[in-house]
């Protein structure tokens, strides 16, 4: 669909979230490693705090209503969900370096679609609105490598 409501990427962006913690929490369980065990337990964890903190937009009160109604055109629905789908399709396995990487590509890519939609925002509380995601996920970003690092040294 061209046009779309900050709401509407929003909310995809929650599922994403979503998703990526139950991957995350599907091969916690597979592993046979209590290392990567509790990586990606962590990562689970992350996840649904990600998911849980966007979802709280929609709650009455917020202060990013407006925002959030706001319209925006874009042909491409969204400028990258085919790299943030074929990560949630990726299998999970391997070492915490692999792990690791997915997740920071992740959220990465995040960060980027946040940004593009910062660049493109019609209005400034929308603008500001998105540079404040996309800030977010930079800074997950780094606390997430720091932590995973912490798992390395277990």
């Amino acid at each position: 669909m061209r046009y779309n409501q900050v709401k509407d990427l929003i909310e995809w962006a929650a599922g994403y979230h979503a998703r990526m913690a139950r991957q995350y929490s599907v091969a916690a369980e597979q592993t046979d490693s209590q290392r990567l065990t509790m990586a990606l337990t962590y990562l689970a964890s992350s996840e649904l705090k990600m998911k849980s903190g966007l979802e709280a937009l929609f709650h009455d009160g917020s202060s990013h209503r407006e925002v959030l109604e706001t319209w925006f055109d874009d042909s491409g629905d969204f400028p990258q969900p085919p790299q943030l789908e074929a990560i949630a399709e990726c299998s999970i396995a391997g070492s915490i370096d692999a792990i690791t990487a997915l997740a920071e590509e992740s959220h990465r890519h995040l960060q980027a679609l946040y940004a593009h939609r910062a660049s493109r925002a019609k209005i400034e509380p929308e603008e500001e609105f998105f540079t404040s995601l996309a800030q977010g996920h930079n800074a997950e970003a780094r606390k997430l490598v720091a932590s995973m690092q912490e798992f390395e040294g277990i």
